[in-house]
């Protein structure tokens, strides 16, 4: 009689209760006030940050053959506007587009943790949305979104993107950061359509009953430019769960803890999903902001000493016998590669490739992962003459949540004996303990990536609008995508 008392209660569970996770974050996203003026601020840097790489994204083809309807010539009434293009998209398509840009060139914000991902990644399903509901309402008559509810959206998004990758590492188990996407994409998106919270949950859950692609093509000998479109696709699968679960489509309450066939005992080796603190606004505020070089963000730091070097060592690249690269465990798991390099997206998360440009070169930008500079026999010679080595406590300092540095060392040694001095950098530019520092250089960036794309005066407007906080707010999103259309 216990035994079948046991199994009654068992069987309650499963069909009964949801997964609090998806509870906690349906209510998160329904429910949650917003009242931290520096997430705001923050976030409006971070949209700023993500057109402008995604602008930039524009000025190579491999990037650009994804972009466009699926079917030419398709036509979509109130669709959903590409920066930089003239296309209007269905929702769906619009996501994968913009997040096929933001995401392109390795050069968006970046989170780091047990998981790593960037969580602007999500501003894909975010624009694309917030564009679609705005020119629906004004199609009705309604009015439109403000980009203040796109700013909300993508606090929302970034902490729950973030806060799950603080204690879960889905890498560990071979799975792609770009599934968190997925999941942040689906809960904010449900909700900026209006889904009630068992729509969220039954969105939510099928994000994660999806599964995730493979972190395959972003290692050896697999790396490839799926890498860089990842996250689009990511958000745009968002968008179409979202849009699905908003017409009735039906949820799995324990996606996540079924017994064998759930997401934790199938994919997670049986480890529970946890968020290691309460969802609120902490990472926007601690975001880091991949402002000085279009490079994976464990190297950035790397990067930076190799530029302080690059005056020392200008004229003395064959008298170079050793390259010591001290650096923590993440890095040297993920971007510490010897061998052939195939292709950019190789390039760009190879530790050694990225300090040798800067060594060479004195800086770096996206243009060095192409072919033609990699043919510099420069390159590969130094990449030979480099040691990687851990230093327990940069690794002991990335997890800090007080600290969350990225630290890198870098020193030079001679064949005659003599060395420069180790040039260590513990936090990048737009770190959050540098942001005053980056911000500036941001601005820059900004102001560059419109140049490649808009006549002066369109320029001008676009600067003037995005520097000005409390009229960026203001401005309704369909005003938004048009002023950043071509």
């Amino acid at each position: 009689m216990l035994n079948k008392t046991m199994e009654n209660k068992t069987k309650d569970r499963l069909t009964n209760e949801t997964d609090p996770l998806l509870v906690e974050i349906a209510d998160f996203v329904l429910d949650k006030e917003i009242d931290s003026e520096e997430a705001y601020q923050t976030a409006g840097f971070v949209l700023m940050d993500s057109i402008a790489s995604g602008l930039l994204a524009l000025n190579y083809p491999e990037c650009t053959k994804h972009l466009g309807p699926i079917a030419p010539g398709t036509v979509v009434p109130n669709g959903v506007r590409v920066p930089g293009t003239p296309y209007e998209l269905d929702p769906v398509q619009g996501a994968f587009n913009i997040g096929c840009i933001i995401r392109w060139l390795d050069y968006n914000d970046t989170w780091l943790a047990k998981e790593w991902g960037h969580p602007s990644d999500n501003l894909g399903a975010i624009l694309a949305i917030a564009d679609y509901i705005s020119r629906s309402n004004i199609a009705e008559g309604k009015q439109p979104l403000k980009i203040k509810d796109v700013l909300t959206a993508s606090i929302k998004a970034h902490e729950i993107q973030g806060v799950l990758a603080l204690d879960n590492s889905f890498n560990r188990v071979g799975l792609d950061h770009v599934l968190l996407v997925k999941v942040a994409s689906t809960a904010v998106v449900t909700a900026m359509l209006g889904g009630t919270k068992q729509e969220v949950i039954n969105a939510l859950s099928n994000a994660w009953v999806d599964n995730s692609s493979l972190r395959t093509y972003r290692h050896a000998p697999n790396t490839g430019s799926r890498k860089s479109w990842a996250a689009g696709d990511a958000t745009s699968r968002a968008v179409r769960l979202s849009m699905m679960a908003l017409k009735g489509e039906m949820g799995y309450a324990t996606a996540l803890s079924a017994p064998k066939w759930g997401f934790q005992d199938v994919l997670f080796k049986g480890e529970e999903l946890t968020l290691a603190r309460p969802l609120d606004s902490y990472v926007m505020e601690n975001v880091l902001l991949k402002i000085a070089f279009p490079a994976e963000f464990h190297a950035q730091t790397a990067v930076e000493c190799a530029i302080q070097l690059y005056a020392q060592v200008l004229d003395r690249l064959d008298e170079i016998d050793e390259v010591v690269l001290t650096t923590h465990e993440a890095a040297m798991r993920i971007i510490d590669k010897t061998g052939p390099l195939s292709n950019p997206a190789d390039r760009d998360h190879c530790l050694q490739y990225m300090v040798a440009i800067g060594l060479i070169f004195g800086e770096l930008t996206a243009d060095h992962y192409e072919d033609d500079i990699a043919l510099d026999a420069r390159i590969d010679s130094l990449r030979e003459k480099m040691t990687v080595v851990e230093d327990k406590e940069f690794s002991k300092d990335y997890l800090d949540p007080d600290k969350r540095s990225i630290a890198n060392a870098v020193q030079i040694r001679f064949k005659d004996g003599s060395e420069t001095e180790k040039v260590v950098c513990e936090y990048p530019i737009g770190h959050h303990r540098r942001r005053q520092e980056g911000i500036p250089m941001l601005i820059n960036k900004f102001e560059n990536s419109l140049k490649g794309q808009y006549p002066k005066k369109q320029v001008q407007t676009i600067k003037k609008i995005m520097l000005d906080h409390k009229q960026l707010e203001d401005l309704a999103v369909s005003d938004f995508m048009k002023m950043l259309m071509i």
